[in-house]
């Protein structure tokens, strides 16, 4: 089954970043490259079994294995070694990207509680955005009852977008909720 929003990204999303910033070939235009889904988990320090919940509920958001980060360094005041397991995250390219962009904009974020749009400033100056969630309840796939902590992630969304403008206005067209 093909993505609904691949399919209006190119159909509908393409022609009208064309005409808006005067591109000449279809190459121009900004797309969206990857989204990285980031989910620290610091208590993994003390107890190992935490972070499999983690990498479980990574893999069901996302519908792909998460690859388990490690410390670069150790941190006595945090009680942590070099190589222990800190973290997993998880990269969506091409067709899981997109079914992920499209359950975020439209499912997961207008669940968030007080919810008026994502930040216009979280762009990183080369056409990126980074977007933290505060719990992992939002996602449709997640039980209640199952979670035994609830735990926030980061997800960066890569564009080859050359200025913040012009990924601004694919993310806008793509159905991401800026604050008005």
């Amino acid at each position: 089954m093909a993505a609904r929003l691949k399919d209006r990204f190119l159909n509908e999303i393409t022609p009208g970043l064309m005409t808006k910033f005067n591109y000449t070939t279809v190459m121009q235009v900004p797309k969206v490259e990857k989204v990285v889904i980031n989910m620290g988990v610091g208590d993994a320090v003390s107890n190992s079994k935490i972070l499999d919940a983690a990498v479980l509920e990574l893999q069901t958001i996302s519908g792909q294995k998460p690859i388990v980060t490690k410390a670069k360094k150790s941190i006595a005041g945090f009680k942590l070694r070099e190589g222990m397991p800190i973290g997993t995250k998880v990269t969506l390219r091409g067709e899981r990207m997109y079914h992920f962009l499209d359950k975020l904009f439209n499912v997961a974020l207008p669940r968030v509680r007080d919810f008026h749009g994502v930040s216009n400033k979280a762009f990183d100056g080369r056409g990126n955005y980074t977007l933290g969630l505060k719990e992992q309840l939002i996602f449709p796939e997640i039980e209640y009852d199952k979670v035994d902590k609830i735990r926030g992630m980061d997800i960066v969304i890569v564009t080859t977008a050359k200025t913040d403008e012009e990924s601004r206005e694919l993310l806008t067209q793509m159905g991401m909720p800026f604050v008005k």
